[in-house]
């Protein structure tokens, strides 16, 4: 167990100490690289993906493709509903090394996202040259369509309830959906800071285990290849290395991507039908097409989604799953991630188009999306955070801390990616020393756990009584938090504070820990992140 701790420290030095590093190792189009989707909110035991299913059974509560035809739409308002099923889990009895050294796994796999993320930024910067060049023979990109024309005033709603895979130590929430002519069912990672929806397919030449039927586009009546010479094949890109590079105007269009810990996927851009299953406001359900999705159809894939048939992007480009279903649903999107101790019955839920409980909820906050600029990752969503709150008291933080650089260097996103939250110096060292204070005289300190700092003994303790967090927005919103979103318990008797640092010059991140029990509104349209106390586990 030493040794496994000690590798791990070494590796997380690394990649802490590459933050200045170039954009060298990442190839394709700078809105599609990431890491990794949804990660969880508890923390299991070491990471690995494991098994998801992507068969073809209906376990998931769509209704049979076989047994209900699909439907053209009325005029009716309808909503979209994806059921799925969380998996069940056995009983898991942590010991103290066991979740110091899961602790330890998922902040080495969330220092190697931002490592990733970072390198992104690096890269938007040396693209912008580029794009200049090539802005005035820019084309018009078409989007999806649905099986009939959508009005705004009638958009529809999607809900999805998200699988986690905490209990396989992928740190990832998956959602089925149905692709191809007939639909099949796959499971995919969930990720909010990326753009691009792929799936293994068919010939496979080297891809990660998967639990089910790898995508075979040659038994789908709807598959379509993208060609090179159509306009969106701008939207991806293909190194002049890559396993099938566009040498002609008919040849079908190759993407590449390769993320900043080894895993990649290549493959054919292509077009393909998702079929969704809308539910109208009386209750019954049907099942809808949405044509000419783009989404990549990868035949060489490696890396960390193992278990999974892929990914599935809810980043702000236009090649992500909420974009590309905009005509459908709107502009909106929202989730609520149930807190880390929910019984494995209770699911977390992604609903697209508009939440009219969550619109109409008492204690709704707004707080508006940065401006788009040309040296910001469009994929990213980036909030303006003026200063932290601990314990009500208002850190005196310098300012610039938070500014995005000419560069396009720090600011702060929010992304459901990353587990931790994760603030640049010295923001973090505000933080940890103001709760160090707060907490002295009352809490023993714990000092051997190398990772998270501080740490408390809470043995014999009874009344625990920490400290807690809120985020001041530059617009004069705040976001306050409970403490068992800022605070971990290791133990029956150790907590620690669940907020790490980086460095001055990365971006701030508020990960999906800090997230649970709040329904989080993403309004593209107003450009707005919301956010309501809620008890997700009731929605």
């Amino acid at each position: 167990m030493l040794s496994k701790q000690s590798f791990i420290l070494c590796l997380i030095f690394f990649f802490v100490t590459a933050f200045s590093g170039d954009s060298r190792g990442l190839s394709g189009n700078n809105e599609q690289k990431n890491i990794s989707g949804f990660s969880g909110i508890d923390f299991p035991n070491p990471m690995r993906f494991g098994s998801v299913s992507s068969s073809t059974s209906n376990d998931c509560g769509f209704s049979s493709p076989e047994n209900k035809p699909t439907k053209e739409r009325t005029g009716e308002n309808k909503t979209v509903k994806f059921h799925l099923k969380r998996r069940e889990t056995t009983p898991n009895h942590e010991t103290e090394k066991t979740r110091t050294n899961s602790v330890l796994e998922l902040n080495f796999r969330d220092l190697t996202r931002i490592q990733t993320l970072h390198k992104r930024v690096l890269e938007k910067k040396n693209q912008n040259a580029a794009k200049k060049q090539k802005k005035k023979n820019k084309q018009v990109v078409t989007s999806p369509v649905v099986s009939s024309p959508v009005d705004e005033h009638q958009s529809g709603q999607l809900v999805a309830t998200l699988e986690s895979g905490m209990t396989l130590g992928s740190g990832e929430y998956f959602m089925d959906v149905l692709v191809g002519s007939p639909p099949k069912h796959f499971s995919l990672i969930l990720d909010t800071g990326s753009d691009l929806n792929w799936i293994q397919c068919l010939p496979c030449y080297d891809c990660f285990q998967q639990n089910g039927a790898f995508y075979d586009p040659k038994a789908s009546a709807s598959y379509k290849n993208i060609t090179c010479n159509d306009p969106r094949c701008n939207l991806v890109s293909s190194p002049d290395d890559s396993p099938k590079p566009c040498k002609s105007y008919n040849q079908s269009c190759p993407y590449y991507y390769w993320y900043g810990d080894s895993s990649n996927t290549t493959g054919d851009f292509a077009l393909e039908t998702f079929t969704v299953n809308l539910t109208t406001s009386g209750g019954s359900s049907e099942l809808y097409n949405v044509e000419n999705m783009m989404f990549g159809c990868g035949h060489w894939n490696r890396g960390l989604f193992h278990g999974a048939a892929g990914l599935l992007g809810l980043g702000r480009g236009p090649l992500s799953f909420s974009s590309q279903l905009q005509s459908l649903y709107g502009h909106s999107f929202s989730y609520c991630l149930v807190d880390r101790n929910s019984d494995t019955n209770v699911s977390s839920k992604l609903i697209f188009g508009e939440d009219k409980d969550l619109l109409s909820h008492p204690n709704l906050n707004f707080t508006s999306f940065v401006a788009e600029k040309e040296n910001l990752v469009d994929t990213f969503y980036y909030v303006h955070i003026k200063s932290i709150l601990v314990g009500g008291e208002v850190l005196n933080i310098p300012e610039e801390t938070w500014n995005i650089s000419s560069d396009g260097g720090g600011g702060t996103i929010i992304d459901s990616g990353t587990t931790l939250s994760y603030f640049a110096e010295p923001a973090y060292e505000f933080i940890k020393n103001k709760i160090a204070e707060k907490a002295k005289g009352k809490y023993p300190v714990y000092r051997d756990f190398t990772i998270l700092d501080p740490c408390f003994n809470m043995s014999g303790i009874e009344n625990v009584q920490l400290p807690e967090l809120g985020i001041a927005f530059a617009d004069g919103a705040v976001w306050n938090f409970p403490t068992e979103n800022s605070f971990i318990w290791l133990t029956e008797d150790l907590v620690c504070l669940a907020i790490l640092g980086t460095p001055k010059s990365a971006f701030s991140i508020i990960g999906n820990y800090q997230q649970q029990n709040f329904h989080i509104l993403y309004d593209t349209k107003r450009s707005r992140l919301g956010y309501a106390p809620t008890k997700c586990a009731d929605i």
